[in-house]
């Protein structure tokens, strides 16, 4: 009687024991994550997003994210409908889905990125997110931001400046811009390889001195980069006269 009864107890208690082991070995499992390694995979993601609070790029910035309900952060414009609809919060397994696949897990999303296929990138990633939110990044990791599409390791503080970057005139000929700069010279720029953007936080230029930035792999392009929007038509003026 004595024996059945422990072994109607054991086997009671198994699914339980067993719920617990799976528990615990789920917990070790999204703890495997290095935030090191995390760090150097999300240079890739640095692009389009900082990790300093209140710095946003093309995404929001990431530095407080961690169990954050999704569309949230503060002073981020940009989100997409199905990202401000969702109803999830960003933990271990909802950002491991996201990077894994961000249309499949939130479809409608302007999210433009494929897929991050390794598993084990995916954690790296998470716990530096993570070490980030909690202000424990390690230290050698590097902060998002810079001009679009250049691979900076943190945003330049466009104020400062040179005299070559300092743009005091642009006129405009048939296809062609012409950027006078404070160093006294005289750029022909391809109208198509020249970008006009604007950039209002902090470190953007100050107002009615725009700054001319190096862009494009095979240094054919540049960025000249306004305090505001207002400025730029203002500032551009037809002008062939300038040397052939």
């Amino acid at each position: 009687m004595i024996s059945r009864m422990k072994s109607n107890t054991l086997s009671a208690s198994y699914p339980i024991i067993a719920t617990l082991a799976l528990l615990v070995l789920s917990e070790r499992a999204w703890g495997a994550g290095d935030p090191a390694r995390g760090a150097t995979t999300f240079q890739a993601c640095a692009v389009c997003h900082s990790t300093t609070a209140g710095e946003h790029m093309t995404g929001p910035s990431l530095a407080k994210i961690w169990q954050r309900k999704a569309g949230t952060v503060e002073g981020f414009q940009r989100y997409s409908e199905a990202m401000k609809k969702a109803n999830l919060v960003w933990t271990e397994q909802t950002l491991d889905k996201w990077l894994a696949n961000p249309g499949a897990l939130m479809p409608g999303t302007s999210m433009t990125f494929p897929g991050l296929g390794d598993s084990k990138a995916r954690e790296d990633v998470i716990a530096y997110l993570q070490a980030v939110s909690e202000g424990k990044a390690p230290t050698t990791a590097h902060r998002g931001g810079g001009m679009m599409m250049n691979m900076r390791p943190s945003k330049v503080d466009l104020k400062k400046a040179p005299p070559e970057g300092q743009v005091t005139g642009i006129g405009h000929c048939g296809d062609t811009y012409v950027v006078r700069t404070a160093d006294g010279k005289v750029e022909k720029v391809w109208e198509f390889n020249l970008r006009l953007k604007t950039d209002s936080s902090p470190l953007g230029p100050q107002p009615g001195k725009p700054v001319i930035v190096g862009g494009g792999m095979q240094g054919d392009r540049a960025f000249v980069v306004f305090a505001a929007p207002s400025e730029i038509s203002a500032f551009i003026r037809p002008d062939c006269s300038a040397p052939k």
